[in-house]
């Protein structure tokens, strides 16, 4: 099963030239049960990406693009009245599943929806499940929300709230490719074109096989200190408005893991913690001196060094 991932990577990589990491890093989320957010300009190759880990993963997949006069219903579904028919003198409501009933979701744009809608999605990134009029509806397995955002600077951006960003296990940035990767991008094939031809490199069952596997790599007394000591470094420095959370913590820890199973070995080492650590800690960490999401990655290096290993 290792090596179907091995297969997903190389053929993520045949359309996301020059992203390896990054496209580990995607990776790294889904094994471990977590929520990816992609914060980056416009035409990076967010979308694609997404599109790329459905197909290569087999999943069932839905494009959610998020507008600023989107309301809740559109993402979650609505029960609809229906009248009584011959077979049935009963008034019922009859619920319409929402586009969140997919296997991965890409929720385009996110920060372009009001927060009131954006917060459609806590319950369902938290707990797999909606819940509509009283009724508790489950997510599909696996359940995997990749969000794209654009940097919050630009014209019809609403911030996402904290509590929403903590919903997501890794945020990564793209960035603009190599000269190498660019100019195989204007030589090459259309992207629309290979993705159209990727074909699936794994089964749900193996995927969910995988994910329960991350949880079995082991993490020893040592490494668990060295991630408390992360954690406690965060909230006792004055560089930060505030510290890491226990959740962080969890999520740090599962995604070392997942990237160590990732690299075929069933022990996580100091390294894979500092490998994730800035996916993980990058939006949940804000300087007190200038308080700007893109801050993130720079914060978490410095978190590195300053903490050595124990």
């Amino acid at each position: 099963m290792i090596n179907s991932l091995h297969n997903v990577v190389h053929e993520a990589e045949k359309v996301i030239l020059g992203k390896s990491h990054q496209i580990r890093l995607a990776l790294t989320c889904l094994l471990a049960q977590g929520h990816l957010l992609i914060e980056d300009l416009p035409g990076v190759g967010k979308t694609t990406l997404a599109h790329v880990l459905a197909r290569t993963l087999g999943l069932q997949f839905q494009r959610i693009q998020f507008t600023s006069d989107m309301l809740p219903a559109d993402i979650l579904g609505v029960s609809v009245y229906q009248r009584p028919t011959a077979d049935s003198r009963e008034n019922v409501f009859k619920f319409h599943p929402g586009p969140i009933f997919f296997q991965m979701i890409l929720a385009d744009e996110i920060n372009r929806a009001p927060p009131k809608t954006q917060s459609a999605l806590l319950e369902a990134m938290e707990e797999q499940q909606v819940t509509i009029e009283g009724a508790t509806h489950p997510l599909p397995e696996p359940f995997f929300v990749i969000a794209t955002q654009n940097p919050t600077h630009q014209i019809g951006t609403f911030p996402l709230p904290e509590s929403q960003l903590d919903r997501f296990l890794m945020r990564i940035k793209l960035g603009y490719p190599d000269a190498q990767a660019e100019r195989g991008l204007l030589a090459g094939v259309g992207r629309r074109d290979i993705v159209a031809k990727l074909t699936p490199q794994m089964e749900k069952a193996s995927l969910l096989l995988l994910q329960a596997q991350v949880k079995q790599v082991h993490a020893s007394s040592a490494l668990l200190d060295y991630i408390q000591a992360i954690l406690l470094h965060t909230r006792e420095s004055t560089k930060y408005i505030h510290g890491l959370s226990p959740r962080a913590g969890l999520s740090l820890l599962a995604a070392s893991r997942a990237w160590a199973l990732l690299d075929g070995r069933d022990a996580v080492i100091p390294e894979d913690v500092q490998i994730v650590l800035p996916g993980v800690a990058s939006h949940r960490l804000q300087s007190v001196h200038e308080i700007k999401l893109a801050d993130g990655d720079k914060l978490a290096r410095d978190l590195i060094e300053a903490v050595p290993i124990p």
